[in-house]
């Protein structure tokens, strides 16, 4: 069941809206609450309760903040989060209450809830409401209704007008304008180092959970199958104190705990052949779709120990998390990061997720419908794109050059024979590599300030809610800070007025 957001009693028409303690409308929470559309959002959020029946639900404005909270505390638990909002009238203002209350409103539990019902599509359109992207759409739809309106009733014969006339208007092109920064990032996720050692021992760890609840269970008969446990956790022990691991030392254990996982699988699959409901009457969810990752996670540990290699196609890097993959970034700290790749768009100074995916996938092959979505955005295709090197393919240069986009990089060929010419293109590109420095100066703060240097959820769609939640709060601070500047610009020019009528006043 779920009751519409019936809005928030302004504090400015009571002063004791939350005690005796009026609060203060500059504070940042009540001004970025003015900035997020509440309404719009409430009426996509409210798709997610189709019962009638049933305990009300929070409502919209609660969940979204909460979602938001998370990125602006960094480092703060759910409970964490709950405590402060219990502490601070300006959050519960935020959250939408209409009183101030010595508790949380809602269970830390919750918290979990809201990013399951609060879906990445349903974050992306509050974005682009943000930035001004979806404005502007819906602002081109109603000149194409105009356009179609105007169609339908066509001009007189004998009137000036003609319908080449109106074809030739149609056709026209519309001017470049804007600059369009493309880059792409990883956002590693809160998983342990994977190594083919500590993966296999861990499976084979569950499995023996799985073993002795079904031996628990009465599916073995009375006999428990010997797993040798403890032979096999004495070899990893030994193993993973050693200081110095060697490669031989590494195959060595590699093959050891393969036949130990190989032999629970087998005692797995026997009591199946007996039982062949059991899973679904004894495992949970969870240990069900644990024991399927780790099928495929001996396969292909195997396939890589036959061959004598590191790499297979959709590597199991975690069991809990199965749909992380490594992803090559050749950095110098971390050469390979496990987590989400991100394709990320700026334009005006504002942060826009282009592409999510959790596979390795190349960047380069995103810049068509990046430049797509900006035309659809904005009526017109970019004036420029900045992007790095990885995305200068002769497919996205022909497709920039038919469109009358300028890529930065240099041009492909022999370089200029006029050494002044040659000069001023080195000059602009180095101009453009600082311009495209702010996408990169993005991602640090994203994960320096904010949750992108690592994602403490466990469920894939949850992950990918944090993301979004964290550019989104990014937005709406850079937001915040640009109306401040424009007030104080605005400050200045009145008093620079001011003092030129003083000064003619004097005179």
């Amino acid at each position: 069941m779920y009751k519409r957001h019936t809005g928030q009693v302004s504090m400015l028409d009571n002063p004791e809206f939350f005690g005796s303690l009026p609060l203060d409308p500059n504070n940042r929470w009540i001004k970025l609450s003015k900035q997020i559309p509440w309404h719009e959002f409430d009426l996509k959020y409210r798709e997610n309760f189709k019962s009638k029946k049933g305990q009300p639900a929070c409502d919209s404005r609660m969940a979204l903040a909460a979602v938001l909270l998370k990125p602006a505390y960094k480092g703060l638990s759910d409970e964490d989060i709950t405590q402060v909002i219990a502490e601070n009238p300006y959050l519960q203002y935020f959250l939408g209450l209409h009183e101030y209350r010595y508790e949380c409103p809602f269970d830390p539990s919750m918290m979990t809830r809201f990013r399951q019902r609060i879906t990445p599509e349903m974050l992306a359109w509050v974005n682009d409401q943000i930035i001004g992207r979806q404005q502007a759409e819906e602002k081109d739809d109603g000149d194409q209704d105009d356009s179609n309106k105007d169609d339908s009733n066509p001009p007189d014969a004998g009137s000036d007008e003609t319908l080449p006339a109106q074809a030739d208007e149609k056709m026209e092109e519309p001017v470049n304008e804007g600059t369009l920064i493309l880059d792409a990032t990883c956002v590693p996720q809160n998983i342990r180092f994977p190594t083919d050692s500590s993966l296999l021992n861990e499976a084979r760890e569950k499995t023996e959970e799985i073993i002795d609840i079904l031996h628990e269970h009465g599916m073995t008969e009375g006999r428990k199958p010997r797993t040798y446990r403890k032979v096999a956790r004495k070899q990893y022990n030994s193993f993973s104190k050693a200081r110095k691991k060697t490669g031989k030392m590494i195959r060595k254990v590699v093959r050891q705990q393969l036949g130990y996982l190989k032999r629970n699988l087998g005692y797995i699959d026997e009591i199946v052949k007996k039982h062949p409901d059991c899973l679904k009457q004894v495992l949970n969810k969870y240990k069900a779709q644990c024991l399927e990752v780790i099928r495929l996670l001996f396969t292909q540990q195997q396939e890589m120990f036959q061959k004598n290699t590191h790499k297979v196609e959709n590597r199991i890097v975690s069991i809990s998390q199965p749909w992380v993959r490594p992803i090559v970034r050749g950095k110098q700290n971390a050469e390979v990061e496990f987590g989400a790749k991100v394709e990320m768009s700026v334009v005006n100074g504002f942060l826009r997720i282009e592409s999510l995916r959790w596979d390795a996938f190349n960047e380069c092959t995103t810049l068509q419908e990046s430049v797509a979505s900006y035309r659809k955005a904005y009526g017109h295709y970019p004036q420029r794109v900045l992007a790095d090197t990885i995305f200068r393919t002769r497919e996205n240069l022909r497709y920039c050059k038919e469109h009358g986009i300028h890529m930065n990089g240099p041009k492909l060929g022999k370089p200029h024979q006029d050494i002044a010419e040659r000069n001023r293109q080195k000059k602009l590109e180095w101009l453009e590599s600082g311009e495209r420095g702010e996408i990169e100066r993005q991602f640090g703060i994203g994960k320096r300030r904010y949750t992108l240097d690592c994602i403490m959820m466990k469920l894939k769609e949850t992950s990918e809610v944090e993301i979004y939640a964290s550019v989104l709060y990014m937005n709406l601070r850079k937001k915040l800070r640009l109306l401040l500047r424009s007030f104080f610009n605005w400050l200045q020019s009145e008093l620079q007025d001011w003092l030129k009528v003083t000064d003619f006043a004097l005179a």
